[in-house]
């Protein structure tokens, strides 16, 4: 049987316990972590205040999902913390100026509601449209381009993090700024992480070589592993369950009716906080005239009317909505939202360093000049992670995700 089979939205949520005072800790706390207080570099400070980095103070690492009934998000984790722990993880691991500036700098180009834009332009599979202006906005920012130069850095050494394997690479490998995520996002999204087991985890991570004789992050031992990639994996479920996959979208489809009913302009989506964004629509929907009434069908081509109508209930049912339905067919339009989607997976396969001990001996070893310690990737010697790896690779939600339509 599928590992995840019995994984749905309710067991997510409620499998671990609100109560357990290990399962909550403060952003402070966490990043010292991963990085101790006495080795954070004093230069990241200066960046931190620059109007670029400090709007994404309001947008959250979750995409929106602390604003929907659906969710019981217990921590919010801003996309600003994010960088600045892709940052502190790369600056750990490496102590180089310019790799740890271009972490702290990826997310810069990150509009309100994080990956929602993707969703919006139909990205929801490789998620990285949003990526496109980071090099711009770099080059464009006098204040950030004066403290480049400070640095003795410019705009070619930050713009793209993805060419330091520490702080970016493909997945299933472990980078910077995938281990960064999924502490946050599993603290939150169903608690599963301790304050412990972070700890743990970091404690034995280190650098090793992979296949492509690439540096890569990766665990000391097996056992750390495989708690890794299970959380990991469990975490990248709820991502790619109907529930998640819904309410981006809906959330996405929410902000282009803003855009054509100017609630809120394109620019808005770089400018202003999550909270603001929400605060505008709500005044919107309070003052505007238009009186809710049911419709059979909507045509907002035909009758501009009725796409006030549309967003209104689009927006007070991703509000409202405690449950979706799972089901092989699409629900009638006039009740329902649905959505049919593939998304990006994220799971992990990460790199072990191994002994010499013939019981650890495999075909698929990796070993480096520049190292004399050998590393294997997780799945070809533990058993009970390549399980779960297909597992999570092979899962299937329903075709479809439906919610009915408030009011």
């Amino acid at each position: 049987m599928n590992y995840f089979a019995n994984m749905n939205w309710e067991f997510m949520k409620s499998r671990y316990s609100t109560k357990d005072k290990s399962r909550h800790f403060s952003v402070r706390d966490y990043h010292d972590i991963l990085c101790p207080p006495s080795e954070k570099p004093d230069f990241l400070q200066k960046y931190l205040e620059l109007s670029v980095l400090k709007r994404l103070e309001g947008i959250s690492l979750l995409c929106g999902t602390d604003w929907t009934k659906l969710y019981n998000n217990r921590m919010r984790y801003s996309r600003l913390d994010h960088s600045i722990g892709v940052a502190l993880i790369v600056w750990h691991f490496t102590k180089d100026k310019a790799q740890t500036i271009a972490g702290l700098l990826h997310d810069i180009a990150t509009p309100v509601f994080s990956h929602v834009s993707d969703f919006r332009h139909g990205d929801a599979l490789t998620q990285e449209s949003t990526e496109a202006p980071t090099s711009q906005i770099i080059k464009n920012d006098k204040k950030l381009q004066k403290l480049l130069h400070a640095d003795g850095l410019s705009t070619e050494f930050v713009e793209n993090y993805h060419k330091y394997p520490i702080a970016d690479n493909e997945i299933p490998r472990l980078s910077a700024d995938r281990l960064e995520y999924m502490f946050p996002s599993g603290a939150s999204l169903d608690g599963c992480w301790t304050f412990e087991e972070i700890k743990k985890c970091y404690e034995n991570i280190l650098v090793l070589q992979n296949e492509n004789d690439f540096p890569e992050l990766g665990f000391d031992n097996v056992e750390t592993a495989e708690l890794y990639c299970e959380k990991f994996c469990s975490i990248g479920h709820i991502l790619q369950l109907n529930e998640n996959k819904l309410t981006l979208q809906l959330l996405g489809e929410i902000m282009n009716m803003a855009v054509k009913l100017n609630v809120l302009q394109e620019k808005d989506f770089m400018t202003l906080s999550e909270k603001q964004a929400i605060d505008r629509i709500e005044n919107w929907i309070s003052t505007d005239r238009l009186a809710l009434k049911p419709k059979s069908e909507y045509s907002d081509k035909q009758h501009p009317e009725d796409l006030k109508i549309r967003f209104t209930k689009y927006y007070l049912t991703f509000r409202n909505m405690e449950k979706i339905y799972h089901t092989e067919q699409k629900l009638p339009e006039n009740q329902f939202f649905s959505v049919s989607l593939k998304v990006k997976q994220r799971f992990i396969n990460p790199l072990v360093k191994i002994s010499d001990s013939p019981t650890l001996a495999h075909k698929n070893v990796i070993s480096s000049a520049k190292s004399v310690q050998k590393a294997a990737r997780l799945s070809d010697i533990s058993p009970a992670s390549s399980k779960i790896i297909e597992d999570f690779k092979s899962f299937s939600d329903t075709k479809f995700g439906c919610v009915k339509l408030y009011f």
